[in-house]
């Protein structure tokens, strides 16, 4: 049964790329997946059955690692976080919860620090701090600047044999990044809708475009995260420094709040942990703890 991944979803049809990649298979998803409440996703991998040379129908979704809503995509390596030093400024905790998203899907971040050549001298020594700071818990950090020549050349090591989405606020410069790694994206979007013998769609969709022997989404990913799916024992977790020590807590379910010994609050004080951090996670937990409950349908 010939195999491939959807690289492209539009108004119910998936366009999957053959595992040979020569050739992409306008592909409708079969009538059981809608009774078993399967969606096929950009970034799957599919079993599917040809019925001529351009059109078949998906058979078989296999195991997703993980699943994004917003844009609807699965099977990320990582996630580039787009976030500007200034205009607007700099906020590390609208990072901290895109961190926090990111890290309980299982991606691997990247934080990427655009115009970094509108700061002040005296907002410079801050934003090092910052970078500092979060290099030292384990995140590749690039500053850039407006217009940065070098820009390109310094990401397309990043995008390397991984599948990679853009996420970040708004005026942040995302679409201007996209464009600077795939200058050629709506050459490539056109060559596809020709390969298909469509024309070319103005729908919003996603797609994965090939860059680099990875692949990139040609739209950015979501602008805002809520903790609605997680639970409060999952938080600290997606805190790479707190996950490191929590075994050191004495109690096993320490939420690191008010629990006796907890390696987390000793960590802070003894500055080893950022304080704003921990406050962050505080505020995330709150969040979490003061969600209403949900109930099922059932």
């Amino acid at each position: 049964m010939p195999k491939g991944q959807i690289r492209k979803a539009l108004s119910g049809f998936y366009y999957v790329l053959d595992e040979d990649g020569k050739r992409y298979i306008q592909c409708r998803g079969r009538g059981v997946f809608r009774n078993r409440q399967i969606t096929p996703l950009v970034g799957d991998y599919v079993d599917y059955k040809a019925d001529n040379d351009l059109e078949g129908t998906i058979l078989h979704v296999y195991e997703r690692k993980n699943e994004l809503v917003r844009p609807p995509i699965t099977n990320v390596d990582q996630a580039i976080l787009v976030f500007s030093a200034k205009q607007p400024d700099f906020h590390p905790l609208l990072l901290d919860r895109f961190l926090t998203a990111i890290e309980s899907h299982s991606i691997q971040p990247i934080i990427c620090l655009t115009k970094m050549d509108l700061l002040k001298e005296t907002e410079k020594e801050k934003i090092q701090h910052f970078i500092a700071d979060y290099e030292k818990i384990g995140y590749e950090v690039i500053p850039t600047f407006i217009d940065d020549p070098a820009l390109k050349d310094r990401l397309m090591p990043v995008l390397e044999g991984k599948i990679s989405v853009l996420a970040g606020q708004s005026g942040v410069g995302k679409s201007t990044l996209l464009n600077t790694i795939l200058p050629s994206l709506e050459l490539k979007t056109d060559d596809i809708s020709k390969a298909l013998n469509r024309g070319k769609h103005t729908t919003r969709h996603v797609e994965l475009i090939a860059v680099n022997n990875g692949l990139l989404a040609d739209t950015p990913g979501f602008s805002s995260f809520d903790f609605e799916t997680m639970e409060r024992e999952e938080l600290s977790a997606c805190f790479p420094e707190f996950a490191a020590r929590s075994n050191a807590c004495k109690f096993r379910e320490c939420l690191h709040m008010n629990e006796p010994k907890c390696a987390i609050k000793a960590a802070v004080e003894a500055k080893e942990i950022p304080e704003y951090r921990y406050k962050h996670y505080l505020k995330f937990l709150e969040e979490i703890m003061s969600r209403k409950p949900r109930y099922s349908n059932d």
